[in-house]
């Protein structure tokens, strides 16, 4: 949450929202006079997400919805979150992500991508291990600045092949 730099009473979208985990966090961050919101393509996501708000006792609003086509106005968000999910997505279904959270982004706007880098160890016992696919994050900083981010910050979370980008809308 502390790369993300949200502040009391933003307005955040977490695209790929999974079980809700993150948008639970956020609201916690952004506070009463914030509003959270999540999508998910997956229905029996967004069931789930919804009853574990439900169970935290958190107002955040989950909608079955595709990356590509978000169902939201230009210019909604202060914030918007990406967590291990774009690497489930082809490379122009990335774009189109981009492009679309770059749209329902305020000027300023925020977005925090986290996903799996190209494994270190390209042999070896660790690259049995390491199931997940990946995003070669030189190509996501780019399709960022194309779709109109300025890339605010880089690099490694700390664990194993994670990465992160901070960009902000230009």
């Amino acid at each position: 949450m502390q790369l993300a730099r949200l502040d009391a009473g933003d307005t955040v979208l977490d695209v790929g929202c999974g079980t809700g985990t993150l948008a639970i966090a956020a609201k916690k961050r952004v506070g009463s006079m914030g509003a959270v919101f999540g999508i998910d393509a997956s229905p029996a996501m967004v069931a789930r997400a919804t009853g574990k708000a439900v169970r935290a006792r958190v107002d955040v609003t989950f909608t079955n919805a595709v990356v590509e086509a978000l169902p939201f106005p230009d210019a909604r968000f202060d914030a918007a979150l990406s967590t291990l999910m774009l690497h489930h997505l082809p490379r122009q279904v990335r774009r189109q992500c981009a492009t679309e959270i770059r749209r329902v982004l305020k000027p300023g706007g925020r977005l925090l991508l986290v996903d799996f880098g190209r494994p270190q160890t390209r042999n070896g016992i660790l690259k049995h291990f390491h199931r997940h696919g990946h995003v070669d994050f030189a190509d996501v900083r780019a399709m960022l600045t194309d779709a109109g981010f300025a890339i605010t910050e880089h690099g490694p979370v700390g664990f194993s092949s994670l990465q992160y980008v901070l960009a902000s809308v230009r």
